[in-house]
């Protein structure tokens, strides 16, 4: 019998092959996606014991298909839906082995959505968030996030686009959101914002699968690149992140001998084959970040002046205030912490309430000698954060500052 999280990471997987292969066949966005989740927890509660079927993806979608039918029934509807739903009997097997994810993540990301709602579905049907994860990436109360993916569902239904792969122009409308999608799905696996595990590899390994997948559909762009070149050079720090006992261990304390070279070589050539078309964007500068820490063989080779460098050009290009505080921290190992505590007055209105503004503070205190203002700081995120890893992290650190 499959343990079972070999079995939800299998589900995890199939879930969104799932989802697509319904939706193709039948539409009804919404529904499928019920029917869907139905399904799995199905699965979930019959293969345990009764093992793995042969071809699990066309089991889930029979189950699904199946469940679909009984909704149209249970509502007793007209003559018309009953039709519909005697045509869905006994649905054939799908083994074709055909994975939709890719169309679905378009689907997801196209124009009868607001990029914000585009998102917020795609990290829902395709990355498997749940709706707090996803509420917590775009910094909004959960009720709100979940009206806008219910809303994002009622315009899929409504928009009447076809379930396939989007035209050449098409795609470039879309590929935006699908990246910053990809992008955010990734962030969550491999810094988890709730529960106690640092990671959720399914999640990150998800993201960088179907990067890669969109890099294969345009191996030309230079942006695509840079987004898996991101992922393969941060994703190669992973096992080097957490101690024996799934301890956070920060990135200037890590044992770079247990780094994963060939994600770091694949990396590197993907930037820099991205680089050299001069074509650039966010990805490829947070990618030249990474590649930067990566190939210092110790943290006091660290070529801090070139990430001052790539995060000033992404603060100019982006806006965003999480690149101001970690351009704070360059600043602040270029020039001293002081200069970096500085750029931190700014952003406090921007992110308010966030626990990495404080860490970020108290780093740079602690930095500076002051580590009674440090272990303050540390506390206060150590309470607003929800990762537990990271709580215990912070937690300890205020606390043996206050012992000094």
């Amino acid at each position: 019998m499959t343990r079972r999280p070999e079995l939800e990471d299998l589900l995890r997987e199939l879930a969104p092959q799932v989802l697509g292969a319904v939706v193709r066949r039948y539409g009804e966005f919404d529904a499928a996606e019920d029917a869907v989740q139905e399904a799995l927890f199905a699965a979930a509660t019959h293969w345990p014991e009764d093992g793995i079927p042969g071809h699990p993806r066309g089991w889930l979608i029979q189950t699904a298909v199946r469940k679909l039918t009984d909704q149209y029934r249970s509502e007793q509807a007209r003559r018309k839906r009953e039709v519909v739903a005697a045509l869905w009997e006994s649905p054939p097997p799908d083994v074709s082995g055909r994975d939709d994810t890719l169309i679905l993540l378009f689907m997801c990301c196209h124009p009868a959505l607001t990029p914000a709602s585009a998102i917020a579905l795609t990290l829902r049907a395709v990355g498997g968030l749940t709706t707090a994860e996803i509420a917590n990436a775009f910094l909004v109360p959960e009720a709100t996030m979940a009206q806008r993916i219910s809303r994002a569902k009622k315009n899929v239904k409504t928009s009447g686009v076809p379930f396939q792969l989007p035209t050449a122009e098409e795609t470039a409308v879309r590929m935006r959101s699908v990246l910053h999608v990809l992008y955010l799905i990734f962030n969550e696996g491999y810094a988890s914002s709730v529960g106690e595990d640092l990671h959720r590899v399914e999640l990150s390994g998800e993201a960088i699968r179907l990067a890669r997948m969109v890099h294969r559909m345009v191996p030309d762009d230079p942006e695509v690149a840079g987004l898996l070149a991101l992922m393969l050079l941060t994703d190669a720090r992973r096992p080097a992140r957490t101690d024996a006992n799934g301890a956070l261990i920060p990135l200037a304390e890590q044992d770079r001998s247990r780094w994963v070279r060939h994600l770091i070589a694949e990396g590197v050539a993907l930037l820099s084959a991205a680089v050299a078309t001069g074509a650039i964007g966010q990805y490829q500068l947070e990618a030249i970040v990474a590649a930067t820490h990566d190939e210092a063989a110790r943290v006091e080779e660290t070529d801090w002046s070139q990430i001052l460098a790539a995060y000033t050009l992404l603060e100019r290009m982006t806006g965003n205030p999480m690149v101001g505080l970690n351009k704070a921290i360059a600043v602040a190992m270029v020039h001293g912490p002081a200069a970096g505590l500085a750029l931190l007055g700014p952003l406090d209105e921007k992110l308010a309430g966030h626990y990495r503004l404080d860490a970020v503070r108290a780093h740079l205190l602690e930095m500076s000698g002051d580590t009674r203002a440090a272990a303050a700081h540390y506390r206060a995120a150590a309470s607003r954060t929800t990762s537990l890893p990271e709580q215990h992290y912070l937690t300890v650190r205020g606390a043996r500052l206050r012992e000094r």
